[in-house]
């Protein structure tokens, strides 16, 4: 392919991903079932065919994905849900890939190599769509966390699940003792590698401060744990995950700017919706209906069998959560049960099956089907779910009571920055004192009305001169801080993001209208 046929191609991509994007937000429909139906209808738009590639998703787009999803994932709020995450993303990817093997060995006639690789790249719950979904449709934040949390690092067993199937196939036996041996040198090496670069990268950080070079920093982190991993034979996804979790949780430290810490965060939210963009589209366009309707009745016995699997993985494993935490409710349950939409990553694990394994066209040709009956059933019946069960609903007094948290926490964030400035001597002590006071009636009114609320015990309550430029670019300094407050307060599920887009988009006209003045 020539320079001029990949601009053309990039070109139409890039403006059917903006069209599909106006259009799901106008028709609430979800971006990534949007993106795959696209991508269907585009396909002789091309100059020429165009697809999926396995090295490409698993060297450059999945190590994106995952780094976004951790740095915005709060280290403390997934040390508060670590029991129920770790039972689903274990042994749940064992017992869903075990029992979807035994269905599909009989219920298509494979051999056991080819059940249990189906098996394994079925029972993984694709981090980007899940992710997308629930950033469209708000949930409850530990209902939330415990879905990422099991998204990422769901990838990272079913990998190395995938890898012992066909070193097995290869060597022609592993004891069981041997499995369990390599398994965990594999997940504890990724997690050592992981915590190196993560602490290692968030010294550097501190040191430097700088949005630029900490972007360039962490694009090699995210890239570089996944290449180290791989090369030290050990599990890549789960060293991106920690790296990812260590930078979001002590590199972007208060220790850092506000500037810095939200340009970091918008370049990352940025990547990972252009490369969520890209990868749903070539999903689309790599899908044969022609093909997809020959092998519609495997297809769909495939999507009984992981669901079953996916069924007695949920159900019964997080029964046994209330007997060391706190329970999960069941409409919760319901959610995880369907929550398991499959992706990128199921398709670019069956491109890599090896060609030695008999019937490698008849899996790909099913996981691809499943994918894509998944990204749209699932896609849109999962938004409509939450929806039904009311996880979504925020009262008006929890509305007004998160409203005053995001005035009380913009309000302290912005005198912090103030008292920096002074201490600095960048700011003249009686601007200092207007500036602060002004933050202080803010500060001091929220205060107030909070209290009020507490005790009233509401149920929803849970704790052009050269002077006027110099004037105006501390302004500028204090909007950044309130936004990092905000963000920061988004990304630790005390805030829902609703609430923080509309306090955002205020502070973003503030900052247009000092851009203008």
């Amino acid at each position: 392919m020539d320079v001029a046929q990949l601009v053309q191609i990039l070109i139409i991509l890039l403006v059917v991903a903006t069209g599909v994007a106006l259009l799901c937000r106008r028709l609430r429909v979800s971006y990534v079932t949007g993106l795959v139906l696209g991508g269907l209808a585009i396909t002789e738009l091309l100059p020429r065919r165009i697809g999926l590639d396995s090295s490409l998703i698993l060297d450059l787009f999945l190590p994106i994905l995952l780094f976004e999803a951790a740095i915005n994932t709060d280290i403390s709020r997934l040390r508060s849900t670590i029991k129920p995450i770790v039972l689903l993303a274990a042994p749940g990817v064992v017992i869903s890939s075990g029992v979807t093997a035994v269905l599909l060995k009989w219920g298509l006639r494979l051999t056991w190599t080819e059940a249990l690789l189906l098996g394994v790249i079925l029972a993984i719950t694709d981090t980007v769509s899940v992710i997308a979904v629930f950033k469209e449709v708000p949930v409850p934040s530990r209902l939330s966390t415990i879905v990422e949390g099991e998204s990422l690092f769901n990838d990272g067993v079913a990998l190395v699940l995938f890898s012992l199937i066909l070193e097995v196939n290869t060597a022609g036996s592993l004891t069981i003792l041997d499995g369990l041996q390599e398994f965990f040198v594999v997940v504890v090496g990724g997690i050592l590698v992981g915590l190196v670069l993560g602490y290692l990268s968030s010294g550097l950080f501190v040191r430097a401060d700088d949005p630029l070079s900490s972007i360039l920093l962490t694009v090699a982190v995210a890239l570089g744990a996944f290449q180290i991993g791989h090369f030290l034979h050990v599990s890549g996804v789960v060293a991106v995950v920690v790296a990812g979790l260590i930078v979001g949780t002590f590199g972007l430290s208060s220790s850092v700017s506000a500037s810095t810490r939200l340009t970091l965060l918008s370049f990352w939210e940025s990547a990972g919706f252009g490369v969520n963009s890209f990868i749903f589209l070539l999903i689309g366009i790599e899908i044969d209906l022609i093909t997809l309707w020959r092998t519609l009745p495997a297809v769909l016995l495939a999507i009984l069998a992981y669901q079953v699997g996916r069924l007695l993985c949920v159900y019964p494993l997080l029964a046994m959560v209330r007997w060391f935490d706190r329970p999960i409710p069941w409409r919760w349950q319901h959610v995880l049960f369907l929550g398991n939409i499959k992706g990128s990553l199921s398709m670019a694990l069956a491109f890599s099956i090896p060609t030695t394994i008999t019937g490698r066209e008849q899996l790909i040709a099913i996981v691809f089907g499943t994918v894509l009956l998944s990204l749209v059933g699932q896609g849109v019946s999962l938004p409509w779910l939450v929806k039904r069960l009311q996880l979504s609903k925020f009262s008006e007094s929890r509305q007004q009571v998160e409203e005053l948290q995001a005035q009380l926490m913009t309000g302290k964030a912005a005198q912090d920055e103030l008292d920096s400035l002074l201490k600095s001597g960048v700011l003249p002590k009686a601007v200092y004192e207007e500036m602060r006071s002004a933050y202080q009636v803010r500060v001091a009114g929220a205060e107030k009305t909070l209290r009020e609320l507490y005790n009233r015990r509401l149920e929803e309550f849970h704790p052009k001169s050269g002077e006027h430029n110099k004037l105006d670019a501390i302004r500028r300094r204090l909007l950044l801080a309130e936004k990092g407050a905000l963000t920061e307060a988004m990304r630790k599920r005390i805030l829902s993001e609703e609430i923080v887009r509309g306090r955002i988009q205020i502070i973003d006209k503030q900052l247009l209208r000092l851009e203008d003045d």
